[in-house]
């Protein structure tokens, strides 16, 4: 007979044990804690013909967006299709095989209707989520959410993921008062869940509430830092609450300690250091060296563009290292990508190319090319991914690209509107 999980899913080749771990795995990927991709491993290790569990090894190496982590993707895929599978099964495999391909917005649609039928498929669900937010895509990232919601009731397991989810869809589609609700909410059912914590932390990110902001986060750092692998990026909500607020003495602090002091080689947690790095630089305050240790961490990604926004977090960490050979080699990959096929080729087309060229001019004190290339993409600007709050960093560079260039009225300009939208 075959196992059933805890939300009443048939799992192929599954065994009692085997099962258990891949719960465990489930439940640490949706709080964003532990190592879900060892948990699997262990699945696999007890029922090596478990074709969920190397669905889920596939995932958690996609969502890394790295290339080594695609590779591994590619092969646990390559397992799950040689095993028996029902129908919900299979749509994971296909999806998963879509993403292998670099085929973002074909997967995310395999998911979605995926979840329509499953709506307590929870891993559908938060792959998904994720994929909406890879792709800059806002109203997905709550209407997916939204469709299912009601498919869940309080006590079921992993509830405190749904309304976290919805809760950031719902920030990034505006709805700022029932995001924090959610949001709220499901840190109070599960204190350790890193993706609510997030979710309040962007309403009050963009609502330019920053004591409120840094009070929530340090309400309790431990319960969404300890053992969490979103940790790096709620320790950048953070900095920008301190930023926001002038004080940069403490962001400095956070900068040198959790967010650059473990060196992570963790392209997600780059971007992050890159992000807080640019901005202090933005505004004037001299960072020393840091860029130095970030850059070389970035070095190894210049030779492949597998994913745009990736890559303009890289270039700013070899402008602000000065290093142009990297630089170069950077933009050589990207126009070799465009050529590529798959979805990537649209992020660099309509953002992610010239966004990366635009840092570089910045860099080299070409001012003028920067506000011209920045200003033509920002309207297009979430059709490479991130959430509002990442991506403000282009109107943050534009108005001081405009500002340095001499383009005093546009960058006042610039300064109104960004005030009028962050109220």
């Amino acid at each position: 007979m075959t196992p059933i999980d805890t939300l009443g899913h048939p799992c192929s080749g599954a065994t009692p044990r085997a099962l258990e771990l891949f719960e465990q795995a489930c439940q640490d990927l949706r709080r964003y804690v532990g190592d879900p991709l060892a948990l699997a491993q262990q699945a696999l290790a007890e029922a090596p013909r478990m074709t969920m569990a190397h669905v889920l090894v596939a995932w958690v190496n996609l969502l890394g967006t790295e290339a080594a982590g695609r590779e591994a993707a590619r092969d646990a895929v390559a397992a799950a299709k040689r095993l028996p599978a029902d129908e919900r099964e299979a749509a994971h495999v296909a999806a998963a095989d879509a993403l292998v391909q670099g085929r973002w917005h074909a997967a995310g649609q395999l998911l979605e209707d995926l979840s329509i039928r499953h709506p307590r498929d929870l891993l559908a669900l938060q792959v998904g989520h994720q994929i909406d937010f890879f792709t800059g895509h806002s109203r997905m990232l709550r209407d997916r959410i939204a469709r299912a919601e009601s498919a869940w009731h309080p006590g079921m397991p992993g509830h405190h993921a749904v309304l976290g989810m919805l809760a950031f869809g719902l920030e990034e589609c505006g709805q700022y008062r029932p995001a924090q609700q959610f949001g709220e909410q499901a840190v109070e059912l599960e204190p350790r869940d890193g993706w609510a914590w997030h979710a309040v932390a962007h309403v009050l990110e963009m609502q330019n509430r920053r004591r409120e902001g840094r009070q929530w986060l340090r309400r309790d750092t431990t319960a969404w830092s300890e053992g969490s692998f979103l940790a790096v990026h709620n320790w950048w909500h953070l900095a920008l609450f301190h930023l926001g607020l002038d004080e940069v003495d403490e962001v400095l602090a956070l900068a040198d300690g959790p967010i650059l002091g473990g060196a992570s080689p963790v392209v997600l947690d780059m971007i992050d250091a890159s992000a807080l790095l640019w901005r202090l630089q933005l505004r004037g305050i001299d960072v020393g060296t840091r860029w130095q240790a970030l850059a070389e961490r970035w070095a190894p990604q210049v030779h492949e563009s597998q994913y745009a926004f990736n890559d303009l977090h890289a270039m700013m960490a070899f402008v602000g290292a000065g290093r142009d050979a990297e630089a170069q080699a950077l933009l050589k990959a990207q126009q070799q990508a465009l050529a590529a096929g798959d979805d990537n080729v649209g992020f660099l087309r309509d953002v992610g190319f010239d966004a990366t060229r635009a840092v570089l001019a910045f860099g080299r004190g070409r001012y003028d090319e920067a506000v011209e290339l920045l200003r033509l993409l920002r309207s297009r600007a979430h059709r490479f991914g991130g959430s509002h709050a990442q991506r403000d960093l282009i109107d943050l560079t534009l108005i001081e690209a405009a500002s340095r260039g001499g383009q005093r009225q546009l960058a006042e300009a610039l300064r109104h509107e960004h005030a009028v939208a962050r109220h």
